[in-house]
């Protein structure tokens, strides 16, 4: 079956106008202005008018297989529900390991990716865990990017942290390095997913890879950068030549330290950051940890893929911000970073993951690879 949506506006995420869309299979068959229904054909027709359409979210940065761990085996999360993607408009997904690389593992992260594939979302994964070295499968980060298709790099490594294994500089250049030659190998981007922490001048492990190598800022995606006051200040300066991610689910858990995600999007535009250097990710599963100041537990809480959207909805909203520059945080931008094809764009041939809003943000239509998971 084909299916015509009608009347929408567009957001490619490049706001495109009122036009109608028909997808068959998994692909996007034709964006024009106006489509007829092809005749002797079964084709359902959806009215858009006065919805948004847009691309469906890339969460690229969750813990599929849940997360945690560092107040004991009782803070362990648990796993991803598909659920919890739909009710975030998220098709596309990236999982990862965190802290735990010790009793959690690279395999069943993979077979979690197979899982949701099967089950009609879009998955790719990261190798390794916060330690250095890292967790694999083969016994080779470079190994596990070139021959697994569903792994794209490395990652969640931790620098700057007190849970981090406090890689030295020859470790962070040397897995830097191997990620890239693996990821030219594989075809895949090999880029490493940096968790960043509380420590001062949080930048400074990745300043000194680029300025001791021939690693450049784009081999990384540093994430939690709306942590804290100081590194989010960092970032502006980062991410003029770097990617910064910022987590959606860390607000409104810790609002004292933690810089809003809309508010934070603004801010890095103000300060000149390129709009396609800035990516949201929703750490959904993961642990949002609050430590005293001799490192004790204080509490624990679990992120959602639907704080993406809620803070999307809220930069344009609060913030001011065109639909058209805060979707691309979890649609083109990391599509383009991660080499996600197929993905992050409504345009012919590329896949059918469309997202429909109504004009308060709303879900009201989802669909993945071609197929509602949501009506």
């Amino acid at each position: 079956m084909l299916t015509l949506f009608k009347n929408a506006q567009v957001y490619e995420p490049a706001f495109h106008g009122e036009k109608d869309i028909l997808t068959g299979g998994r692909s996007i068959l034709a964006v024009q202005d106006h489509i007829e229904p092809p005749k002797g054909i079964d084709v359902e027709i959806i009215d858009c008018a006065g919805m948004m359409l847009v691309p469906g979210l890339i969460d690229s940065h969750v813990h599929i297989t849940g997360g945690g761990g560092e107040g004991g085996p009782a803070s362990r999360m648990p796993e991803l529900q598909i659920s919890q993607l739909i009710d975030g408009g998220v098709t596309t997904v990236i999982g990862c390991l965190g802290t735990d690389g010790i009793t959690r593992t690279v395999e069943s992260v993979l077979m979690k990716v197979k899982t949701l594939r099967a089950l009609g979302f879009s998955a790719w994964m990261y190798t390794g865990a916060y330690q250095v070295p890292s967790p694999t499968i083969t016994g080779d980060i470079a190994k596990d990017i070139a021959l697994f298709e569903e792994i794209i790099g490395v990652g969640e490594i931790a620098i700057s942290d007190h849970r981090s294994s406090v890689p030295s500089f020859d470790e962070l250049a040397r897995l830097t390095a191997h990620a890239r030659v693996a990821g030219m190998i594989g075809g895949k981007a090999g880029i490493l997913n940096i968790h960043m922490g509380d420590a001062k001048d949080p930048f400074k492990p990745l300043h000194d890879v680029v300025a001791g190598t021939m690693m450049g800022y784009k081999q990384f995606i540093p994430t939690h950068c709306n942590r804290n006051p100081y590194i989010f200040e960092d970032s502006k300066e980062y991410g003029k030549q770097g990617y910064v991610d910022i987590t959606t689910s860390s607000y409104p858990y810790d609002p004292d330290c933690e810089i809003k995600p809309s508010v934070a999007l603004k801010l890095l535009l103000k300060a000149g950051v390129p709009v396609d250097h800035i990516t949201f990710t929703s750490d959904g599963c993961g642990s949002l940890p609050l430590f005293d100041a001799d490192g004790k537990l204080v509490k624990i809480d679990m992120g959602l893929p639907d704080s993406i959207i809620r803070e999307i909805k809220e930069s344009v909203r609060d913030e001011q911000i065109p639909l058209e520059t805060a979707i691309r945080v979890a649609t083109a931008n990391p599509a383009k970073i991660l080499k996600l094809a197929g993905k992050g764009f409504i345009r012919e041939g590329f896949d059918a993951d469309l997202l429909v809003l109504d004009p308060d943000f709303n879900i009201v239509y989802l669909m993945a690879m071609g197929k509602f998971v949501k009506r």
